[in-house]
């Protein structure tokens, strides 16, 4: 990340749901069913009206009625149809009746719900964005509607759930809890509980510890280390192009077509190394996953290769924060969705000569090919040392326009209503609004907070994410310290310091950092997944 001397002090308003009381105040168009007239079990097991189901990855789930209802999944969830992901159906059941779906519960919050009505049912009520399902259900006095709606893929099957003006009366709310999987291998201490799933955070962590490794290998004569070091952009560094041919190969074997673009900025070559996978709907749509794995230079002397001023100098041989996690992000998340067939073209992107001044995305941004256009762009820079640790996860969107109203509502709904939820962070993020609205952005780059989670519109551009904000692209965005880290832009950038940095009461330093990881990488996807089904537009 590049260094700003901007700060921001704007407010955060809540623009979104209109609140309706009671029980709605619509009248239902039939009986309600009983809970336990619906059985759901995970195919190939028992039923689980009393046992966790798997959290956190995509299952075959079975749903049978025992009289005719209407079941509302406000849950990823796969249409076999298409084949592609969608947020949430219904499902028009018989008595007798069993429909299997494949569904995506969340990953980081134990309890789930199903809401059923009468048979043939269209309006729902939906939870506030900044509630999870369960506070909802507590009170189900808040929220607004949603409609199921014809669905708008090719060879799609099951409704679509688009905004509505009707809840359409009671629900009857059928409870599950769920349980994620864990590695056998790993204890408390490694963060255990981010271990399983569809992705989870300990996978970053195993990638951050692999590219930061400077164990010695003399045969590697790029940088000797076992890991991929020193990447500093300049013409002619074995190890900037070594690290260059490995995250190819990678992206490669993750069967993406990968492009190694490679731009001349001044007497410097600028290079990305992009994964695609072509949209099987709006090709010419790309929606785009980038990190910068470029590092900070050493300055000249490098001071800060002299035992004991590690923190002096400026420079860095490992950059584990900055931006080797982003890069391990996005490596993971490619990873995984790679294997999906997404509406628009999914474009994962390791961008360089972020730290000389946006070269790589802004280079990228200037030369999208005629006739295609940018949905959306998610960047992931020097995330980590923040929440669960004791301090800010900051949520990031942009572009900002004016300085006290949010100009990218439907951004900050789709952030609020993901992390309330999927993470169970209604309260961090609660408290984020509050620290944001009183002193900006600033503070939350650089002070301790504990439980805090801040979405808001970022006045400042410090990453790659203002190169597609130029061309008029509205992104989101995740980091955590950035001035208030004492190794940042340091040789003493290393895994080891940030386990040290994160370490709590009740946690060690890489529990902390896997959790924190889990919670970044999971919400970048989700946001993936909803942006391929329904972009999120610039509002200004």
């Amino acid at each position: 990340m590049r260094s700003s001397y901007s700060r921001a002090g704007m407010l955060v308003f809540l623009m979104f749901s209109a609140t309706f009381a009671g029980c709605f105040g619509e009248d239902g168009g039939g009986e309600l069913p009983d809970s336990n007239d619906l059985t759901f079990k995970v195919v190939g097991g028992s039923s689980n009206d009393s046992m966790a189901i798997p959290g956190g990855e995509w299952i075959s789930a079975s749903f049978q009625a025992d009289d005719d209802m209407s079941v509302f999944i406000p849950y990823f969830i796969q249409d076999p149809g298409s084949l592609r992901a969608q947020n949430g159906t219904v499902l028009d059941l018989r008595s007798g009746e069993e429909i299997t779906v494949k569904v995506l519960f969340p990953p980081r919050n134990d309890d789930v719900v199903l809401l059923l009505g009468e048979f043939g049912r269209t309006n729902w009520p939906i939870r506030a964005a900044d509630e999870s399902w369960m506070m909802w259900h507590e009170e189900m006095n808040t929220g607004s509607a949603v409609s199921a709606s014809m669905n708008e893929d090719n060879g799609g099957l099951l409704p679509w759930i688009v905004p509505g003006n009707e809840t359409g009366g009671d629900v009857v709310v059928k409870h599950l809890t769920t349980a994620r999987d864990q590695r056998s291998d790993l204890t408390e201490e490694n963060g255990v509980g981010a271990s399983g799933g569809w992705l989870n955070g300990r996978d970053v962590y195993e990638w951050v510890d692999f590219i930061s490794d400077e164990t010695s290998d003399p045969t590697d004569l790029a940088d000797g280390a076992v890991g991929y070091l020193d990447r500093w952009i300049g013409n002619g560094n074995p190890a900037y192009e070594d690290a260059i041919t490995y995250f190819e190969g990678v992206m490669v074997g993750y069967g993406l077509d990968v492009e190694v673009h490679r731009f001349q900025s001044g007497t410097l070559w600028a290079v990305n190394i992009c994964g695609y996978k072509t949209g099987t709907v709006y090709p010419d749509e790309w929606l785009v996953f980038g990190a910068h794995f470029d590092m900070a230079p050493y300055a000249t002397p490098p001071t800060a290769v002299i035992p004991g001023l590690e923190q002096q100098g400026y420079g860095t041989r490992t950059g584990a924060y900055d931006n080797t996690a982003g890069t391990s992000m996005v490596l993971t998340t490619a990873s995984v969705l790679a294997d999906f067939d997404a509406r628009r073209t999914m474009v994962f992107c390791l961008w360089s000569s972020e730290e000389e001044g946006l070269w790589g995305s802004g280079a990228f941004a200037g030369d999208i090919p005629d006739g295609v256009t940018v949905s959306n762009y998610l960047n992931l820079d020097m995330a980590g040392i923040n929440y669960p640790g004791n301090f800010a996860l900051s949520v990031y969107l942009g572009p900002d326009g004016t300085g006290d109203v949010i100009d990218q509502p439907g951004m900050y709904h789709l952030a609020e209503w993901i992390g309330a939820d999927a993470f169970d962070l209604s309260y961090q993020i609660e408290r984020g609004r509050d620290e944001w609205a009183a002193a900006g952005e600033s503070p939350l780059w650089q002070n301790n907070y504990q439980d805090t989670v801040a979405i808001y519109e970022s006045p400042t551009a410090r990453s790659d994410h203002d190169s597609f904000q130029q061309i008029g692209v509205a992104t989101l965005g995740w980091n955590g310290v950035v001035d208030g880290y004492p190794c940042y832009h340091k040789t003493c950038d290393k895994l080891s310091e940030m386990e040290e940095y994160m370490v709590t009461d009740n946690a060690t330093g890489e529990a902390n950092l896997v959790h924190s990881w889990d919670i970044v990488t999971w919400w970048a996807v989700y946001a993936f997944l909803h942006m391929d089904q329904v972009p999120v537009p610039n509002e200004l």
